[in-house]
């Protein structure tokens, strides 16, 4: 994924070590584990090969096979799956793979009981091609806070971004991209962030709903990438105008004439002098059981070196250490629905992560402490005269206990006004339309439910000349 041996900071061990307890075995090539939403026991680890395995109460069984559509030359493979929040009801799951010509797939499989029949396998977004290298290509599957399918895409590999994809609006690649898949058609995602080499892995805080990600760097940095949420649409991290907190290799379009406060820098980044191999390894910000003074920081790792180490949001670079385990070959972190944190070596053991402290799972959904919410945005028109008001419907669910919540209407990022949730959750805005305006709205975080971000919704002033 990129060259170089990995510097690190010295820093102290973890006051409370972590221990690394083997889930199941006989695993191929493992690259990625998640669980069942309803039931953290019930376990699918991904194998880069194209098969995945069900892992429950000690027995390991085959859950699903698509080997056959699946290329696995270089950085290519099965990367990794999400399953629906309502996977319990649904069976539908999402796959993000490589096919034959090396595009990049985001396919759904539908499970009945056990296992999914490969025969439920269809691509929910058009294919994105990657021609030219057989590295980059990102590789994570979340679902968001907002209830929408988050994708990662790597640049399209080679060096310096040579076919300039990062800082394309209109490429799909080198890429966070967003999308409600639709159950019976390919739907096309949009652009969520740009300006990304290889976003191998990221992830959302269960608590909090903000963005982790993990950008592998090329000859001078890793970097750890963050938004705070309700993630906003639009962010550049910066490839290739910068690889980290330096000048980039190269002045791609996006790059010329830009000024540093167009992109948003890494948050932690470690060095990597050249020499060797070096790749970050994005993880999780630690929430569940069992885990100790981990708790509340931020777990990552790296490729080639194996150690597992760890950071407070607060205080990143201060605050980096070892947490005493390493794994060689490390190809993932990985977080069941209760919280608890997993290691992927692609040797083939998985692990569960394991604190000093004596604590039970329990409820899944009580252990996620905030359930999903959701914003769903709506014009009277979306054609206005010039300086005249549009009108804007915002509704917000689940609305159990809702009501008198605020509201906020953005336009761009500039906050435009808050509003209270009325007796069926929804809330109105009239904003002045004097050009075109993107619209979008929000909803904090409260004791029971994550923050939201609806989708963009766009309001046209008509031309003098229409009536």
């Amino acid at each position: 994924m990129a060259g170089a041996m990995l510097c690190l900071l010295v820093t102290a061990g973890s006051a409370q070590a972590l221990t690394a307890q083997p889930v199941g075995g006989g695993f191929v090539e493992p690259i990625y584990v998640t669980s069942d939403p309803s039931n953290p026991d019930r376990l699918l680890v991904v194998e880069r090969g194209g098969s995945i395995a069900l892992v429950q109460n000690g027995e390991v069984r085959p859950f699903a096979d698509i080997h056959q559509l699946v290329s696995t030359e270089n950085e290519q493979g099965l990367l990794s799956i999400a399953l629906s929040p309502d996977f319990d009801l649904s069976g539908r799951f999402f796959l993000f793979y490589t096919g034959d010509e090396g595009e990049i797939h985001v396919g759904e499989m539908v499970a009945f009981g056990n296992s999914a029949p490969a025969g439920t396998l269809r691509d929910v977004i058009p294919p994105i091609p990657h021609p030219t290298f057989k590295n980059h290509y990102g590789g994570q599957l979340q679902f968001g806070p907002d209830g929408a399918l988050f994708i990662s895409t790597g640049d399209g590999g080679g060096g310096d971004d040579q076919q300039h994809n990062a800082q394309k609006p209109g490429s799909q690649l080198g890429k966070i991209l967003r999308v409600f898949p639709n159950q019976t058609s390919v739907s096309v995602p949009e652009v969520w962030s740009l300006g990304l080499r290889n976003p191998f892995r990221f992830s959302f805080d269960r608590l909090t709903g903000d963005l982790w990600i993990g950008d592998v760097g090329q000859e001078k940095k890793e970097e750890v990438d963050f938004a705070a949420a309700p993630t906003p649409a639009g962010l550049n991290y910066g490839w290739n105008c910068y690889e980290g907190s330096l000048k980039g290799p190269f002045d791609d379009e996006g790059c010329v004439g830009s000024e540093p406060s167009d992109f948003v820098f890494p948050v932690f980044e470690y060095d990597n002098p050249g020499s060797g191999c070096a790749a970050v390894i994005g993880g999780y910000l630690a929430r569940g059981p069992q885990l100790g003074d981990l708790y509340g920081r931020y777990l990552y790792g790296d490729l080639c070196v194996g150690d597992v180490r760890s950071f407070s949001p607060a205080a990143p670079f201060l605050t980096d250490r070892f947490e005493g385990l390493h794994v060689e070959n490390l190809n993932s972190f990985g977080e069941d629905s209760c919280g608890r944190l997993y290691a992927v070596s692609g040797n083939g053991p998985v692990y569960r992560l394991v604190g000093p402290q004596t604590a039970t799972c329990g409820n899944p959904l009580q252990a996620t402490a905030l359930s999903p919410s959701f914003v769903r945005v709506r014009a009277l028109r979306r054609k206005v005269k010039r300086h005249r008001r549009g009108l804007i419907n915002a509704w917000v669910s689940p609305c159990k206990g809702r009501q008198g919540d605020p509201v906020t209407l953005w336009r761009g990022r500039r906050k435009l006004g808050t509003r209270r949730l009325d007796k069926v959750c929804s809330a109105r805005f009239r904003p002045r339309i004097d050009r075109r305006s993107t619209f979008r709205v929000t909803v904090n975080a409260d004791d029971a439910y994550v923050a939201a971000i609806s989708r963009r919704l766009t309001l046209k002033p008509l031309r003098r000349h229409q009536r």
